[in-house]
Formats: structure tokens, sequence, C-alpha cells
């Protein structure tokens, strides 16, 4: 082979070995990358040419897959009562993709989940058409009722968990939304989401896990357990040294408490029961900025939190000395979701240990075999046992014989504490009312709640947490006790 031939022989060499290993490139190591691609619309038929498996709530499906017309998404999503689960399953729709646990389970519920690799290929050789697994939920259908049924029509939100495992038994937020409204692609399915976007009480925001607001006084069993744990107090009953009026440091302006309280001096437990800016907002000041921040980290403030859904870290912040005093009693930049003050309580009512919340208990194959059970997982110790059943009673007088005696159960022991959260500039804005609360029985507690009611259609003067949100948090409780007799 002469000179120039063999050149163009080499050249084309190089050509064939570099469209090999671009081929190579492409099918092997971007292929995931390109499967995944928002663009690659066969992804998106092949994800709805089968029923979608089921997310499930006490044994029951709350979803389903319906067949559609005219389209080359075979089947979409439906919900049953789709506002009372949209927060928990949030949203899967053929244009607008998904959210919550249709979006972090997607690969079980279409069956694409390598989990399921052995029932794809069985599947080939029987005939059988394609199945998604299924998703077993954590949360009880009795408890969300409760709680829907309770916010009514207000803004708000409700979190019960079970102390001893971690699990989610209710996760309500309100206003809520009918996902399956825009389940399709058609032009009626995105008129439908857009009004949601556009709704000024913002229906799709899930306020339990999303949203962070002051905890007003509920924040206090807070400040007590940072007081006990670094042995400023000891003696629950014993008195404080909290003259009244008391000055907020390195200002003139006096802290006020609500009314004509018995707060000078006041023990912890009296304290708490008749709820006292003063004793508290010196309880932070005497402990410190850093005292107070490494408290709130025990209880899991200033991380995200994953259930396996995302929540949104609750802020405990690095402040000034009379801004740290107003964050000990739940005002300032204090700011916390639902969801964190349901583990704060859950942690008191289990001995001071804190468990990490979760909502989804297992994941079955489309047969119901169990292919994946979560096991609980202890996210650390928040306080002491003897300190955490100092708190308990002390919140137990709360709801005894102070500000919360509307969460009361016959026949049952419930702790508790109230809080009417101030915001807004100058604190303009009608407050929030908060009620955080245990449910004790000869085993333990088996449920913890946190509500906050956004109620702004109420009279000021008619905002608490022991009127608008302990009866809420009462009722949510009974549903799950009277579900395990």
């Amino acid at each position: 082979m002469n000179k120039p031939l063999r050149r163009v022989a080499i050249f084309c060499g190089i050509l064939m070995l570099s469209l090999l290993l671009r081929d190579n490139w492409i099918q092997y190591a971007r292929a995931d990358e390109l499967t995944n691609r928002s663009e690659n619309r066969r992804i998106r038929i092949e994800r709805y040419a089968h029923e979608r498996g089921n997310i499930i709530v006490d044994g029951k499906a709350v979803t389903g897959s319906v067949e559609t017309n005219g389209s080359d998404f075979r089947y979409k999503r439906v919900w049953k009562d789709g506002p009372l689960w949209a927060p928990v399953t949030g949203y899967s729709s053929q244009a607008f993709d998904s959210s919550q646990l249709e979006n972090i389970e997607d690969g079980i519920l279409t069956g694409n989940d390598d989990q399921l690799f052995f029932n794809r290929t069985l599947s080939m050789f029987t005939g059988q058409k394609k199945q998604g697994g299924n998703i077993v939920t954590t949360l009880n259908g009795a408890a969300q009722k409760a709680a829907f049924k309770g916010l009514g029509q207000k803004k708000g939100a409700v979190v019960a968990l079970d102390p001893q495992t971690g699990a989610i038994l209710a996760l309500a937020s309100t206003p809520s939304y009918d996902p399956s409204v825009f389940a399709g692609n058609s032009t009626k399915d995105a008129e439908a989401r857009q009004k949601l976007l556009d709704d000024k009480d913002k229906p799709m925001l899930n306020r339990a896990l999303r949203e962070t607001y002051p905890p007003g006084s509920t924040f206090k069993v807070v400040t007590a357990a940072a007081a006990l744990e670094n042995g400023l107090y000891d003696d629950i009953d014993a008195k404080t040294e909290s003259p009244l009026p008391w000055t907020l440091p390195q200002t003139k302006v006096a802290l006020q408490n609500q009314g004509d309280l018995p707060c000078e001096d006041a023990s912890l437990r009296e304290a708490l029961r008749v709820s006292c800016n003063t004793v508290f907002g010196k309880v932070s000041d005497d402990l410190g900025n850093k005292k107070m921040i490494e408290q709130t980290d025990k209880f899991g403030f200033n991380k995200e939190v994953f259930t396996p859904v995302r929540a949104d870290a609750s802020i405990y912040p690095e402040d000034n000395r009379p801004q740290n005093a107003m964050a000990g009693i739940g005002q300032a930049s204090n700011r916390t979701t639902p969801l964190q003050m349901a583990m704060v309580t859950a942690a008191i009512a289990n001995d001071g240990k804190l468990m990490k919340p979760y909502m989804v208990a297992k994941r079955q194959t489309p047969d119901l075999d169990d292919i994946y059970t979560h096991q609980p997982e202890e996210l650390g110790r928040s306080l002491s046992g003897e300190n955490a059943q100092k708190l308990q009673q002390m919140m137990e007088t709360v709801v005894n014989d102070g500000t919360g005696t509307r969460a009361q159960l016959p026949g049952v022991t419930v702790g508790g504490k109230t809080g009417t959260a101030q915001h807004g500039l100058n604190n303009s804005e009608k407050p929030y009312a908060w009620f955080i609360s245990y449910a004790k029985t000869d085993n333990g507690s088996p449920v913890a709640v946190a509500v906050v009611v956004e109620d702004g259609n109420a009279n000021r003067g008619d905002i608490s947490g022991g009127g608008l949100a302990a009866p809420i948090a009462r009722d949510v409780m009974k549903a799950v006790i009277d579900s395990k007799q």
C-alpha cells in the first residue's frame, strides 16, 4: 500500500474508532442523564403507559389510575378525597411532573425501580402487563380526618407523631387542593393548575412542612428544657429569680405579660401554666444565646428534616441579648415549622429521646410482597429522662389547671402548651394560634401533636392557642387513641 492510501486508511480508522467511542459514551455513560431529561417525551409516555402503583393508608389505597382518551399517555392519576391526602402524597401530573411522595417514590410507583427488577423480568415471561408497586404510609386515617375537620375553612396545619417511633400519623395543611384537577395534560388541566398557583391563600403550600412561623409561647417548653439541662433551675416548683417588671437587657423596654399574671419569681411550673413572658425571657437571657442554640439543635432546629419529603429548617438564630430574650419566648427571629414543634413535643413525651419522623412504612411489589420495611431511627437525646419527666409534669399542669384545659380527654393524661404568636410589622397582623400536646397511656405516649391556626376572620381578641388550636389537638389525639382500642 502506497503512503497516501495508508494515510487515508489510518484517518478512516480513527474516524470509525471515534464514532464507536462516541456511540458507547452516549448509550452507556450518559444513558441515565439522557433518560431523565424532561425533553425526553418517550420516557413520559412509558411512565403513563400502565397503571401506577398506589399510596396506602390504613390498608386502603387513597390513589388510583384511570384510562384517558385522545392522548398518548394512556393512564392518569386520580385521588380518593384529594384535598385530604394532597399534603401527604403530593401530585403526579402528565404535564407538570410530580411532587412529594409521588415524586420521591416514583420508581416504585411506576415499577421502574431496581428493587422491582425481578417482577419486571417475570412479567416478560408470564405475559402480565407491567404494574407499579405500592407505598404503605404510616398515616392514621381517622387522625388525618380529625385534623382537617378541626381546621375547617381556616388556614393552618396539623402534625401528629408517634413519639416512640417517629411515625407521622397526621399531616394536614389548609386550604388544600385536589391533585386530580391537573393530573392530565390538557388545556383544562393547565388552567386548573394556574388557578391554584394564583390563589392568594396558597392551597399548594404545604404549611405543615414548608412554612415557618414564630412559635410563640409553645417555645417556652424548649426554654424550660434548656434551663433544666444547664442546671439553671432543677426544682420546677421552686421560685425563680424573675422580677416584675423585667426590662429587656440593653434596653429600657419592659417585657409585658398577657394580663395581670402571678409571674413575679414564679416557679417554672407556674410560669408555664399561666405562660409568663418575663420568666422565660429572663431564663433565655440568663442562659445566653449559645446555650439556647445548643438546646434547640438537640430538638432538631437549624437543619432540614426529611420524612422522606423535605421539611424546611426551623431556625433559632444567633442574635444579640434583647433579641435572644425575645426568641426564648418564641418571638423575634425564632421560626419553626409545625413538624418541628411536633418533634419537640414527641421528644418530651418520649422521656427525652427524639425519633426521626417518617411517613413511609413499607414499599411493596405489585403482588403486595414487602421489599422494604422502615426501622425506627433515633436522632439523639434532646434532654435527660429525668428532665423530660419534669417537663411532662409542667405540661400536664397546663392542661389540668392552666391555659390548655380545652385539650383534656376523659380518662387520659394529656400534657400541652398554648401559644399566641405575634407577627407582622410592629405586631400589626393578627396573631397565630398554636397548641402542642401529647397523650399518655399505660404504654407510654402514642401521639404528640402540633397545631397552628392562621384565622384571619377571627377578632384579634378571640385568637388564642387554647381557644382555636387546643380543641383540634384534642380531637386528633382522641382519634389516634380510639383507633388503637
